[in-house]
């Protein structure tokens, strides 16, 4: 090789090199993932991205994961890696991870109990034996002087929003405070949604014949069932003018489901939700789409009368399908439980958006209530009515100080109850959206919504679904004699050509 040559040939290995350097320091901060999932599981969402961005300091995660897991578990690692390399990379160098396997490692052991980290028993098939492996599958966030713990990540379905929640508890270290309200004259158990808000925010427990504090920044109120007192009734009208945010959850038919009995509700909270442009009809709203309940029927069995326990559809519990996608509270939700709600008039003369609505298979009964699920109800037969609106926001602007107050209705008295829908995961992140949208804090609402894994099929009417069922039945074989015909046909011509040949 001559010296030209040799030059040229160091000189073009010597760029090479420095472009794949380049390249490789470029592409550890500027990448991109091509990712065809629905909900671009396998993508670090914006949300998380704008929590990432609020990272002043160093945070580092330490995750105890045991290695040569079976199955689900070891992609639970794979993945795991893989989105904590995402966040490193948006954190701007903020945000370190380390693995460590803790198995024959006491310190290791020790230290990852005591951020709260425990061993776990899972099962497994080795050798075609069941075994029984202790294993470690969580991690530890620290910031600064904090600290907060995943103990144990059994899946990867919302693991991304668990760990951008944990990321903004640790930067946001001041959480806001809401309150649960009541009245003199309600009893409601609602516990379980309190233990849950208690995550994320400050829960306090307030009584309405109070004023209510100027740092509440979201009050719930449920299932008002009495009219309030002159003193409840101007706290409430008189936090609102200040700014305040209202969540109430009220109907306007106090139903007992198992007496079958229902009566209207008197009371001035709906006058008052009237001059914010919020009317809830005097009926209760029925829809095809609805939950199912267990009801007793007699039966015969070996000549015997005896009950039996079956489930039919109850028109008086609506599941919601149908969502205003124009607003981020209820955008990406798929299906909220309701029970026994009441249909929502909005006043055009005030600032009200509808949330969301029934299925165009909807009903309305008044006056005289027929709760029973039996199929002698003769309401259930005439669900042919649009869509009822059952939430709405209002929002009320304070002509003297400019101040904005909101307030979001949802028609459902048990919407935040214990013997509701409350724990219902979606009617939960619908909660949960709703106090973050109060609270001007958006971050996590679209975060959230990926993470929802209920995919209801599409319900199909009575008669396009009889029409599929004679397709389904009668396709296969119209194409069974067609094929047959078709090899009939040839055979035929085939005997025609061996028969000019050797006939």
């Amino acid at each position: 090789m001559s010296t030209q040559n040799k030059k040229s040939f160091f000189i073009y290995i010597s760029i090479v090199a420095a472009i794949l350097v380049i390249f490789n320091i470029v592409s550890r901060n500027w990448f991109f993932r091509l990712d065809l999932t629905d909900n671009k599981m396998y993508s670090l969402s914006n949300s998380s991205k704008t929590v990432l961005g609020k990272l002043d300091d160093l945070m580092t995660l330490k995750v105890y994961f045991s290695t040569n897991l079976p199955g689900e578990y070891g992609n639970n690692r794979r993945y795991l890696q893989d989105i904590l390399e995402e966040y490193a990379a948006y954190s701007d160098g903020n945000l370190k991870f380390e693995f460590f396997e803790p198995k024959n490692n006491e310190e290791l052991e020790t230290e990852a109990q005591k951020s709260g980290v425990r061993p776990m028993q899972i099962q497994t098939v080795e050798k075609d034996e069941v075994v029984i492996k202790v294993v470690y599958m969580g991690m530890v966030f620290l910031y600064e002087d904090e600290r907060e713990t995943i103990p144990f990540i059994k899946t990867k379905t919302g693991l991304e929003y668990e760990i951008t929640t944990k990321i903004k508890k640790l930067v946001d270290s001041n959480k806001s405070s809401i309150a649960i309200a009541t009245t003199a004259n309600q009893v409601v158990a609602n516990e379980k949604i309190t233990q849950n808000l208690e995550i994320n925010f400050n829960v306090r427990k307030i009584n309405l014949d109070s004023e209510i504090p100027l740092d509440i920044a979201v009050v719930l109120l449920n299932g008002v069932s009495d009219s309030l007192s002159a003193d409840e009734y101007h706290n409430i009208e008189d936090y609102i003018k200040r700014g305040g945010n209202l969540l109430i959850a009220q109907n306007r038919i106090n139903v007992d489901i198992q007496t079958q009995q229902a009566a209207p509700i008197v009371s001035n909270i709906f006058d008052l939700l009237t001059n914010y442009g919020l009317n809830i009809k005097e009926n209760l709203v029925l829809d095809k789409n609805c939950s199912r309940v267990t009801m007793q029927i007699p039966t015969s069995f070996l000549g015997m009368r005896v009950m039996q326990s079956v489930q039919k559809e109850y028109p008086f519990l609506p599941v919601i399908e149908h969502f205003n996608k124009d607003e981020i509270i209820v955008n990406g939700l798929e299906q909220l439980l309701t029970f026994f709600p009441s249909e929502i008039i909005l006043d055009s003369l005030h600032s009200t958006t509808p949330l969301f609505r029934t299925s165009n298979r909807s009903a309305s009964m008044k006056e005289f209530y027929n709760l029973s699920p039996n199929e002698t109800n003769n309401s259930f037969s005439q669900l042919n009515e649009k869509g009822k609106i059952i939430s709405a926001h209002s929002k009320v602007v304070n002509d003297e100080t400019g101040l904005i107050g909101q307030i979001i209705l949802i028609s459902d008295s048990k919407f935040f109850a214990d013997d509701g829908f409350a724990t219902n995961p979606e009617n939960y992140i619908f909660i949960l959206n709703t106090v973050d949208y109060l609270l001007g804090d958006e971050e996590l609402i679209d975060l959230r919504s990926r993470e929802i894994t209920s995919r209801p099929l599409e319900k199909l009417e009575e008669e396009e679904r009889s029409r599929w069922k004679w397709i389904n039945i009668l396709l296969p074989s119209i194409l069974v004699v067609v094929f047959g015909f078709i090899r009939l046909k040839r055979e035929n011509s085939r005997a025609k050509v061996l028969e000019e040949i050797y006939g």
